[in-house]
């Protein structure tokens, strides 16, 4: 079975798309330490530009005491960034997982130019050590 590589998901004309990739030469798995990076393109197909102000992840180990982490905050990165009609943010960022299989998923709560605020969803991707295309340091 082939790995998804991106995962898409497209919610109030915003679309998101996430390639997760297995960091191999950064993992230590004989100490349950997998390290995935994961790179984000937000794109704005609406009409109104939408300024990125939170985030909220879901992150799921499949070892441990069942519970889920959550990590909620500003923006992405360190930035806030305004997003234009047609226009397109990327960035990439990292999580470290005690087991080599999981999944992350999660929204991004955004403000229009007209004042209106809502929520993107970011769809759920698979982070594999053995299905994810892999990656040394």
């Amino acid at each position: 079975m082939t790995a998804r590589t991106f995962f898409y998901r497209e919610t109030e004309r915003i679309r998101v798309t996430v390639r997760p990739v297995y960091l191999r030469d950064h993992s230590e798995p004989s100490q349950s330490h997998y390290v995935f990076a994961y790179f984000v393109r937000i794109e704005n197909v609406g009409t109104m530009a939408a300024q990125l102000l939170t985030r909220r992840w879901l992150i799921h180990d499949s070892v441990g005491d069942g519970v889920d982490t959550e990590v909620i905050g500003e923006g992405v990165v360190g930035e806030q960034p305004t997003i234009m009609p047609g226009a397109v943010h990327e960035y990439q960022s990292f999580c470290i997982l005690k087991s080599g299989e999981g999944w992350m998923e999660g929204h991004y709560g955004l403000l229009r130019q007209d004042g209106t605020s809502f929520e993107a969803a970011i769809p759920r991707f698979i982070l594999s050590a053995s299905e994810s295309t892999s990656l040394p340091s």
